[in-house]
């Protein structure tokens, strides 16, 4: 199929791809900024039909010869937003280009010779990365023509934000769902003998996966449009709560589960670096917890020095809950109960903050581990920047989110001259000589014989971490008292 199917089908996607090219560029010509015309003009309804006739042929050039479309679309007045999932490859573009609907993408895309001009035809939603405030103008955009009553193309968005393989549905982005207003669910199924799909960052990459595809004689896909959805009062004042409901419909339609994993879990769980996570730790769970209190970890990394400098002067001192809440500057909640309850391992109703600060040094930057000793270090140190046995427990009990860890043998080995006490030096130098020290001395049972690490305790739905499922969590029912749970 390489040598005989495979070039034929390229040339002929790449050719069709060229025949949109002048339809839409004509189409540019006549398109002016602002609203779109009500009712559609006569030429635009006949470039949609020749567009979507032109990519029905680019799919079927690429060996997608049947696509099953099942349920019925609703028009732009009934619902203005088609959240489409799971979202599994850079294939899901065919409910796109079936559709016409507009979609989230960045703004860099329009500046690409032709494929610019093919997306600048259904009207997109352009993100900048350089603007910082991008986010913001994003949401009014799409909330703008969500209220629009139906001026506006439909706007299919993946809430998922990122591929996923397509055996549960992960937490959805609430950005599709600010706008409170009705949206129609669609799901997106491959019933592929061998799956060449799916593109995620463990597997297959990008021109492998298209290589691939082109090589199957037959692809199938089916697109299920699910009745329309129209949030309640309560919904509509809670994103996340919508999302959610959203994501427990189509999941059922999909026949799969759900978890509370977000893309941002899985680069903390995945992430390389000399203290990788246990499939046990609670610093995924923290990590929720923290954005849950409306906190993001990628904006607090610039105040980790501000918050350990304020751990520092306690001295090893703890804080109360209402105190907790003060650091923090939020109110409490019984969100902030949990991640209080995290710390607080012997229910006693008090913390130490600079386990705070370390667990939030892990969460910011988790492949980063030497800064967050570092940081550490200087929090648990004296005056001359010594740390003994207790506190380098407690700095990698935190780090790797466990109730129990042995470091008696890692610091004696740290520990040369045996004084009792090893500096960040002594750490750091440690590290450069023996970067795979975790494996060795903090979790060796967990090391496999052919010296990959973390063996998962007990059996996990996804495969790499505990199940964070709705229907397996203590979430909000009761509060975390040890950092095992």
């Amino acid at each position: 199929m390489s040598l005989t199917l495979f070039p034929l089908r390229l040339l002929l996607v790449v050719a069709t791809m060229l025949l949109a090219w002048p339809f839409t560029f004509l189409a540019s010509l006549r398109c002016v900024d602002g609203d779109p015309e009500q009712p559609p003009a006569a030429w635009r309804k006949v470039m949609d039909f020749l567009l979507k006739a032109i990519m029905r042929t680019m799919w079927f050039s690429g060996g997608f010869h049947w696509v099953v479309m099942k349920g019925q679309q609703a028009s732009p007045s009934e619902a203005a937003i088609l959240t489409l999932a799971p979202h599994s490859s850079y294939f899901d573009a065919i409910a796109v280009t079936l559709t016409m609907s507009s979609i989230v993408m960045k703004a860099e895309s329009r500046d690409i010779p032709i494929w610019g001009t093919l997306i600048k035809y259904i009207r997109p939603v352009f993100v900048s990365r350089s603007d910082q405030d991008s986010r913001r103008k994003t949401v009014e955009e799409i909330r703008r023509r969500a209220q629009s009553n139906g001026k506006w193309p439909q706007i299919m968005i993946f809430p998922e934000g990122t591929c996923t393989n397509r055996t549960c549905l992960i937490t959805f982005k609430p950005g599709a769902f600010i706008p409170g207003v009705p949206v129609q669910p669609v799901v997106l199924r491959y019933p592929n003998e061998l799956d060449t799909i799916t593109w995620t960052w463990q597997g297959p990459g990008a021109l492998e996966t298209l290589w691939l595809t082109l090589c199957q004689f037959h692809n199938r896909v089916e697109i299920e449009f699910l009745p329309v959805y129209s949030p309640s009062e309560e919904e509509k004042k809670d994103p996340a709560l919508y999302a959610s409901n959203v994501r427990r419909v189509m999941a059922e339609a999909l026949g799969i589960s759900v978890t509370d994993y977000t893309f941002e879990d899985c680069q903390l769980a995945l992430a390389e670096g000399q203290l990788r996570l246990p499939a046990d730790t609670c610093l995924l769970e923290f990590a929720r917890l923290v954005r849950r209190l409306g906190l993001k970890p990628e904006a607090l990394e610039k105040d980790l020095a501000r918050y350990s400098e304020s751990a520092r002067t306690h001295r090893g001192g703890r804080m109360g809950l209402p105190e907790f809440a003060e650091y923090l500057g939020v109110p409490v909640s019984d969100t902030l109960e949990d991640m209080f309850s995290l710390f607080d391992e012997s229910g006693e109703g008090r913390m130490d903050p600079r386990e705070y600060v370390v667990a939030l040094s892990v969460v910011c930057r988790p492949a980063r581990t030497l800064d967050t000793i570092q940081l550490a270090f200087k929090m648990y140190g004296s005056r001359d920047g010594h740390i003994d046995e207790a506190a380098l427990s407690s700095i990698l009990k935190t780090a790797l989110g466990v109730a129990e860890l042995s470091v008696t043998n890692l610091f004696q080995a740290i520990d040369q001259e045996g004084t009792g006490q090893i500096t960040f030096a002594d750490f750091c130098s440690f590290a450069e000589m023996f970067p795979n020290f975790a494996e060795e001395y903090l979790y060796p049972k967990q090391t496999h014989s052919d010296g990959s690490a973390q063996t998962p305790l007990a059996p996990t739905p996804n495969g790499f971490c505990a199940d964070f499922s709705p229907e397996n969590s203590d979430f909000g029912r009761k509060p975390f008292r040890e950092k095992l749970d």
